[in-house]
């Protein structure tokens, strides 16, 4: 059995008329949608809340829900070089040795100047 969710269908149908609005404008209250789409209020805040994680809405409280600047920039990604290093086999197949520069783990060693708590050891 296949059902289809309202909070679904009204987040497609919202998608499909972002076009309709500047960058920037403002859409219509959460009212107007509740009696335009017939559906519940917690439906038109979850549509809209799956907008905004998809970066196409911006709500604002009290304020209303506008369209998105669209995204230019990609998050760079996240440093995995001490994955490379760690999980790398020394002198195994092709694999290049590899060489870590340890300077900056030897000063998170040093023992920090008196009146400083150093909180740069232990686990989160």
């Amino acid at each position: 059995m296949y059902e289809r969710s309202s909070v679904v269908e009204l987040a497609e149908s919202l998608r499909s008329e972002l076009d309709r609005y500047p960058l920037g404008g403002k859409l219509p209250s959460s009212r107007a949608l509740v009696e335009r789409y017939r559906v519940s209020p917690v439906t038109v805040s979850r549509a809209l809340a799956q907008l905004a994680a998809e970066g196409l809405v911006v709500t604002r409280p009290g304020a209303g829900a506008y369209r998105a600047q669209p995204r230019t920039q990609t998050d760079p990604p996240g440093d995995t070089s001490w994955q490379e290093v760690s999980l790398s086999a020394e002198g195994v197949g092709d694999v290049v040795p590899r060489s870590v520069d340890a300077s900056g783990v030897l000063v998170c060693l040093n023992t920090p100047p008196s009146g400083v708590i150093g909180l740069n050891s232990g686990y989160l």
